[in-house]
């Protein structure tokens, strides 16, 4: 069994009486694209800025690379691609300027590998656009070049698609794929439920603390307590207001037109049905659902 790229043990970072990151523990394997799942503000981004020696924690350890994060943080950085939310782009440079510019911030001066990050990402055509002229979809592949211009072994994306439209984002996880393939490990931060669907394990984090990691599938099985139903009703809030009255009915939600709801295992559709129309509520249709991401975070947030 080969030693983690990440091991971080009872991480724990506080600003004055806040805590930010409280207690996490987990650990990451190579070529692994884990998913680091959470609102804003539930200390994702902390994390990742204390795995690169960035901010000193408060308690706890953490080893990246086989380093110490907070000791040898010089040795993570060269080893590490990063790129954050707010990545840093020179606007009034072109596309292979910006490259070549933070590729030497690496001791990088050969303009093949330049080229071939370019390459890598997607970027051919564009060597020579101004980078305030780019799309925010080819700003994302720009900041996604710089950080893995000096070919890092270790991948740290902060939120890489907030801002950028679906069909960008989807490109942008096919990239993800590839390096992951290509042996390169991947911690990637998120507030979208849907996207990580994509990662092979999800650790879900809340208020600084990390409620659980695990596949996607098996965070579902674990989690969920009971059977979800898609239910179209009329009237749509007589429905909303009976099901969250009725016995057995665990969670109940507004999704579009249609009402989402969470009930104990055994519960059959014909009672659901029965129990709505006690109340002169009537069913145009009720279907079994699938459990999502989000059901997850939602069950173990309440």
């Amino acid at each position: 069994m080969s030693e983690p790229v990440i091991r971080v043990e009872n991480l724990t970072k506080r600003f004055g009486d806040f805590v930010a990151v409280d207690h996490v523990s987990f650990q990451v394997s190579k070529g692994e694209i884990v998913g680091y799942l959470g609102p804003n503000g539930s200390g994702k981004t902390t994390t990742i800025r204390m795995l690169l020696g960035l901010l000193r924690p408060n308690e706890g350890t953490a080893t990246v690379l086989g380093y110490d994060a907070f000791r040898e943080s010089e040795a993570v950085r060269s080893r590490a691609g990063y790129m954050s939310q707010k990545f840093a782009l020179y606007d009034d440079l072109t596309v292979t300027e910006n490259l070549a510019f933070y590729g030497g911030v690496y001791g990088i001066r050969d303009p093949l590998r330049v080229r071939e990050t370019m390459d890598q990402v997607g970027l051919i055509g564009h060597e020579k656009a101004l980078t305030r002229s780019l799309s925010a979809g080819w700003r994302q592949r720009l900041a996604l070049g710089i950080a893995l211009v000096h070919r890092p072994e270790l991948l740290f994306l902060d939120e890489p698609t907030s801002g950028v439209d679906p069909t960008a984002r989807r490109a942008f996880w096919d990239l993800i794929y590839e390096l992951a393939a290509a042996g390169v490990t991947v911690l990637v931060t998120t507030h979208y439920m849907d996207e990580a669907e994509y990662c092979e394990r999800v650790g879900i984090m809340r208020a600084g603390r990390l409620l659980a990691m695990n596949t996607p599938i098996e965070l579902k099985a674990q989690v969920i307590p009971g059977e979800i139903w898609e239910i179209l009703t009329l009237p749509l809030q007589g429905g909303l207001d009976t099901l969250h009255q009725m016995k057995g009915v665990f969670r109940v939600s507004l999704t579009g037109d249609h009402i989402r709801t969470i009930t104990e295992r055994g519960i059959t559709s014909r009672e659901l049905v029965a129990g709505l129309s006690a109340h002169g509520v009537q069913v145009t249709e009720l279907v079994r659902g699938e459990p999502t991401l989000e059901d997850v975070f939602l069950s173990l947030a309440k």
